[in-house]
C-alpha cells in the first residue's frame, strides 16, 4: 500500500462540531485535498461551504468545514445529512466511503438541533491504555436506543484531556511512528535536544520509554527534566508517566487520528521495537492488550462524533502534565527551546483538532498562519523552523480559547490553562485558574441571564480534604507533587469567582460541569443567610477512560465525610465557608459514598428553567446508570 491511490479518501471524521440554526462545523482528515458537498434531508436550505485545508503531511490534509445555511434548520427533529465526495468511481456518500459511521438500517448520518439544552453529555480524561472501558461508547449505546429525536442529547461536552500527549503507551507511540511514515507527516528541526530532527528522534534508541534522555546532559537542564518529563514521581494522586511524551507536531497529529478513527489502524502494522529490555518488553505486551481493546471500540466512537455535536476544551494532559501550574513552572518550561517546542506542537494540534471547531471565527487567523506554514512544507524537506516558532509564539499568546455557545441556557466554556492569575508573593505557588481580566469577562457574560451552564475543567467546588492536602504540599513548596490545581488554591481567584456567584445580577441558577479528577460527584451549593439565594450545582464526571485508585479514593471519601461534616468546625477554615455545600449520594453507593469511581460519561437532563432535573453517570462497564438523586427533605 505504498501508492497514494491505495489510501482511503477519508482517514478520520467527519466530526460534527459546533451546530447552530444557520451554521454547521465539521472536521475531517483526508489523504488528499477534497471539496465535499453537503446534502440535507430538509428541503429548501442551501449550504455554502468554506473549506480550509491544512496539509499536515504529504498524504494527510485536515479539512475544516465551516458551512453557512441560507435558512434556519428545523429544531427538535431528526435531520439526515451526507457529505458527498467526488472520487474516481464517481460521487460517493458516507455509506460508500465510511459505512462504519452509520447506525444499523440507516442510509445516512443524522443529527438533531435542539431548541434548548434539555440533555447534555459530558466527561473528560480519555486515556487509551487505561484498563477501563471507553466511556464514549456509552454515548454510542444511547444513540442506538434513541428512536425519538426529543430523547437525544443536544450536545457532547468534553472538558479536558481528550488526548494524553504526556502519557503514551509504547504500542501507541509505535503506531504513531508507523502512521507518520505511512502518511508522510512532516519532519521538523529540533533545537535544544540531543537529536536534530523529528526523523532522527523516531530512530533514536531513547525514543521509546526514555525520552527524558534526549535532553542535553547539562546541569542547567536538571530542573527541566524533573518537571517536564516527570522525573519526580507523584505517588499521592497520580504518577508521571512521561517517558513516551509526544514531542513533534507529526506525533501529535497522528495521535488525534488514532484516538478518533479506526481507519488509520487499518493502514499500519506496528511491531515491538528492537532493543527493549525484558522489563520494557513485558510492559509493551501488557500495554498492547489495552491498546487492542481501545481500538476495538473506535468504530462506535467515530459514529458518535459523526452524529452528536461536540465541543471541547483543553486541560493539562492535552498539552503536558502540570501545564502552567505556577509561574515558576512557566519560566522553566518556556525558557528552554526544546520544551517550548513540545508544548507548542501540542497546542497546534489542539488548534486544528479541537479549538477551531469550538469557535472558527476566533481561531481563523491562527489557522491561516498554520496553513501557510504547512503548505510551504509540501515543497520542502521539513517545516520551516523560524516560521514554526513564530506560529507557536502566536498560539501561546492567543487569548481566545474560551468560548460561548448562545444556547438556551447559554453555555460558557472557560480556559483555565492559559489565562492564569500568577502568584505575586511566590513564583512556586499555584496560579489562580483564571486571571482578573478573564474573571471580569466571565461576569459580563453572565449578567442578566436567568440561568447558565459553566464548563470549568477543574471543579470549582471540589473535595475539601483533597484540596487541603494540596494546600499543605503547596505550603511546603511541592505543589507539583499533588497537582495542586484547584479554584481555592489561589486566594484572589477564589474570592472573585465566589463573589461572581453572589452578585445580584448574575443568574439565579448555575450548573457547573467539570472533569479532571478521575471520579464523579454532585454538589448543590447555596449561599448562607441569603434569601432568594442563587442555586448552584457542581456536576463532575471523570474520567471517560480513566479512574482514581479505588482504595485511595474510598479512604479520601470516608475521611472527607468525617472531617468536613456539616457540623465540623473545619468548614470555617475553608474559603467557601459562606456557602452551604450539600453533596448528593449516588444511587449505587454501598456505604454512603459521595464520590463515584467509574469510567463513563455524565448525563444531565435540564428542565425549562435551566435547572438539572436528573443527573446520571453512564458507566462504561455496561452496568446500569448511576443516578445522583436530590436529598430527601425530612
Amino acid at each position: 500500500m505504498s501508492e497514494s491511490s491505495a489510501l482511503p479518501a477519508v482517514l478520520a471524521g467527519p466530526v460534527l462540531r459546533r451546530l447552530e440554526s444557520q451554521r454547521m462545523v465539521f472536521w475531517l482528515v483526508a489523504s488528499q485535498p477534497l471539496q465535499p458537498a453537503l446534502e440535507l434531508s430538509c428541503a429548501g436550505i442551501t449550504a455554502t461551504i468554506d473549506c480550509t485545508i491544512v496539509p499536515v503531511g504529504r498524504q494527510a490534509f485536515v479539512h475544516l468545514l465551516d458551512i453557512a445555511l441560507d435558512g434556519p434548520l428545523p429544531c427538535d427533529v431528526q435531520i439526515d445529512y451526507d457529505l458527498i465526495l467526488q472520487t474516481a468511481e464517481g460521487a460517493q456518500g458516507i455509506a460508500q466511503w465510511a459505512p462504519h459511521l452509520l447506525y444499523p438500517g440507516a442510509r445516512q448520518a443524522n443529527f438533531v438541533l435542539h431548541s434548548r439544552l434539555g440533555q447534555v453529555l459530558h466527561g473528560s480524561c480519555r486515556k487509551p491504555h487505561h484498563p477501563a472501558a471507553d466511556g464514549l461508547l456509552c454515548a454510542d449505546r444511547l444513540l442506538m436506543q434513541c428512536s425519538d429525536p426529543a430523547t437525544r442529547p443536544a450536545l457532547l461536552m468534553m472538558s479536558g484531556d481528550q488526548v494524553y500527549a504526556d502519557d503514551v503507551a509504547g504500542p501507541m507511540l509505535r503506531a504513531i511512528h508507523a502512521l507518520i511514515e505511512r502518511l508522510g507527516l512532516f519532519d521538523e528541526q529540533l533545537q535544544g535536544a540531543v537529536v536534530e530532527s523529528a526523523s532522527a528522534l523516531y530512530q533514536h534508541p531513547a525514543s521509546y520509554y526514555h525520552r527524558a534522555d534526549l535532553l542535553p546532559a547539562l546541569q542547567s537542564n536538571e530542573t527541566l527534566r524533573e518537571r517536564f518529563f516527570g522525573g519526580a514521581r507523584k505517588p499521592i494522586f497520580t504518577s508521571s508517566n512521561a517517558d513516551n511524551h509526544l514531542v513533534t507536531f507529526a506525533e501529535v497529529m497522528a495521535m488525534y487520528l488514532l484516538v478518533w478513527s479506526p481507519v488509520p489502524w487499518r493502514l499500519i502494522a506496528p511491531q515491538m521495537p528492537s532493543g527493549l529490555t525484558d522489563q520494557r518488553q513485558a510492559r509493551y505486551r501488557q500495554e498492547q492488550q489495552l491498546i487492542d481493546g481501545f481500538v476495538s471500540g473506535l468504530e462506535g466512537v467515530a459514529r458518535v462524533l459523526a452524529h452528536l455535536p461536540s465541543l471541547m476544551i483543553f486541560d493539562d494532559h492535552d498539552i503536558t502534565d502540570d501545564w502552567n501550574l505556577s509561574a515558576q513552572w512557566e519560566q522553566t518550561a518556556y525558557g528552554h527551546p526544546f520544551s517550548r517546542r513540545i508544548i507548542g506542537n501540542a497546542l497546534l494540534g489542539y488548534l486544528l483538532c479541537q479549538g477551531w471547531g469550538n469557535d472558527p471565527d476566533a481561531c481563523r487567523e491562527l489557522v491561516l498562519q498554520c496553513q501557510a506554514l504547512c503548505q510551504s512544507a509540501l515543497d520542502a524537506p521539513c517545516l520551516d523552523a523560524p516560521d514554526q516558532d513564530a506560529l507557536i509564539e502566536a498560539a501561546l499568546r492567543f487569548q481566545g480559547w474560551q468560548f460561548v455557545l448562545p444556547s438556551n441556557p447559554p453555555l460558557l466554556v472557560l480556559d483555565t490553562r492559559t489565562r492564569r492569575w500568577r502568584s505575586e508573593s511566590n513564583l512556586a505557588k499555584p496560579s489562580g485558574l483564571l486571571d482578573w481580566e478573564a474573571l471580569c469577562e466571565l461576569q459580563q457574560a453572565l449578567l442578566d441571564h436567568p440561568s447558565a451552564i459553566i464548563v470549568s475543567p477543574a471543579p470549582i467546588f471540589g473535595v475539601k480534604l483533597i484540596e487541603s492536602v494540596q494546600r499543605v504540599f503547596s505550603w511546603l513548596g511541592y505543589p507539583l507533587l499533588v497537582d495542586a490545581e484547584n479554584w481555592m488554591a489561589h486566594r484572589g481567584a477564589a474570592q472573585v469567582i465566589l463573589n461572581i456567584f453572589r452578585h445580584s445580577r448574575t443568574p439565579g441558577h448555575y450548573v457547573i460541569l467539570s472533569g479532571d479528577v478521575h471520579y464523579s460527584f454532585v454538589y448543590e451549593v447555596l449561599i448562607r443567610h441569603r434569601q432568594r439565594s442563587p442555586h448552584l450545582w457542581q456536576i463532575t464526571s471523570s474520567g471517560i477512560k480513566n479512574q482514581f485508585p479505588r482504595r485511595l479514593l474510598d479512604t479520601f471519601d470516608s475521611l472527607n465525610r468525617w472531617l468536613y461534616s456539616p457540623r465540623s468546625p473545619l468548614n470555617w477554615f475553608t474559603k467557601r465557608r459562606q456557602m452551604e455545600v450539600i453533596p448528593r449520594t449516588p444511587s449505587h453507593s454501598k456505604a454512603g459514598e459521595r464520590l463515584w469511581n467509574s469510567a463513563g460519561l455524565g448525563q444531565v437532563l435540564f428542565n425549562e428553567q435551566g435547572q438539572p432535573q436528573r443527573i446520571y453517570q453512564l458507566n462504561a462497564d455496561g452496568t446500569a446508570a448511576t443516578e445522583f438523586p436530590p436529598r430527601q427533605v425530612q
